[in-house]
């Protein structure tokens, strides 16, 4: 899934962020990957693509193709998916298959591809009438069926699927993510013995330094040309940065702070409390904290997996920074205990609306900062 994200984007190296990431970045597990990619897809009702104007394309964010450019080129998804339904093809043929928020149609072609005897690919955006041309000239039409709307309104031309394929992750997993839909599609329309694509998400949490950064995005506020602007710098802090982050900067051991099985979560698990626990890696300060996920296909043969860490190599899911009110002081094998809080904001349930309280070593006073992904 894309979004035009929470925050500006920023990078704690000398690397521009529209660039492939840190070279400190390499590739978990022998995974390739791409894929249309989440769809928190609106639409514009009743407008084809071809005579869309810029105010339906504010209506309908995914018919950009250069949202679906930059999904289908973020070779880590993409491949990884590639991988999960190619490589495993005896999972796939002769079975129906459901594609959740279908994009431009990679996935759907993939199982196709992989021997599927029927897919039904569902999608709101208007991008779906080019990827029905896509299909076509791909020579897919009789094997792939795209139809556009709403699944909980869709009247879908098979009852039960076999396997259920979508890429819903958003930012911080979970920030404008079709995981939702996923599940509703799951109850509705996944066989008993179903296998669902990906299967498996963890959350997982870190602590970093990053002062120069800090200082330039947050502190920035205290003094701007002369001016006292100091009443921006708490809502600069409460706004999650969407960024990539290099792994020196990560000063703690990662913490799961989520795990989602797809097969049994519910919508009401996607609102939780969970505690964590960052032993540190070394003397430091910490001036934020850093968020992302990693994805496995638990049911493929071979196990195929992704991590958006910042240990991995680069994808457009970058990671999730949230700084800290003051900078915290850590000793080697001290640890940050606290717990995070998150849910989906009641006026936009897009947004989420996230709640971090932490306490170094022996420390009985708690800090806690509300942050608000939008």
């Amino acid at each position: 899934m894309e979004s035009a994200g929470p925050s500006t984007h920023h990078i704690t190296s000398d690397v521009p962020s529209e660039s492939p990431g840190p070279s400190t970045h390499h590739i978990p597990s022998d995974v390739p990957s791409e894929n249309p990619g989440p769809s928190t897809h609106h639409i514009a009702p009743d407008v084809t693509s071809d005579s869309m104007t810029s105010r339906d394309y504010y209506a309908d964010s995914y018919a950009h193709f250069g949202i679906h450019e930059e999904m289908l080129k973020d070779t880590v998804r993409t491949g990884s998916y590639r991988s999960a339904i190619i490589n495993n093809g005896h999972l796939f043929k002769g079975k129906t298959v459901l594609d959740v928020g279908c994009g431009t149609g990679i996935l759907s072609m993939f199982a196709a591809k992989a021997g599927a005897s029927h897919v039904v690919g569902i999608d709101m955006s208007n991008i779906i009438d080019q990827a029905q041309k896509i299909i076509e000239a791909n020579g897919f039409k009789d094997t792939i069926t795209l139809v556009k709307g709403k699944l909980e309104e869709a009247e879908l031309p098979i009852d039960q699927f076999d396997i259920i394929i979508s890429e819903w992750m958003g930012y911080f997993l979970l920030y404008e993510s079709m995981l939702d839909t996923v599940l509703l599609a799951r109850d509705k329309y996944l066989k008993p013995d179903g296998l669902i694509f990906p299967d498996t998400a963890k959350l997982l949490f870190a602590a970093i330094e990053d002062q120069d950064y800090k200082e330039e995005k947050i502190n920035f506020w205290d003094n701007v040309y002369g001016f006292d602007y100091s009443c921006i710098k708490d809502i600069a802090l409460r706004e999650p940065l969407v960024d990539t982050v290099e792994l020196k900067a990560v000063v703690t051991d990662p913490y799961v702070i989520k795990e989602i099985d797809l097969l049994t979560a519910t919508k009401e698990d996607l609102t939780f409390t969970a505690p964590f626990s960052l032993a540190a890696t070394r003397d430091d300060y910490v001036h934020a904290f850093l968020a992302w996920f990693d994805i496995v296909f638990d049911c493929t043969h071979k196990k195929v997996k992704f991590s958006t860490g910042p240990h991995a190599q680069y994808t457009h899911w970058k990671q999730t920074v949230f700084y800290t009110p003051s900078t915290v002081t850590i000793k080697r094998g001290q640890e940050i205990t606290g717990r995070i809080s998150c849910a989906p904001n009641k006026r936009n349930n897009r947004d989420l609306d996230i709640a971090i309280s932490y306490a170094v070593g022996d420390e009985e006073e708690e800090t806690t900062v509300d942050y608000k992904m939008s």
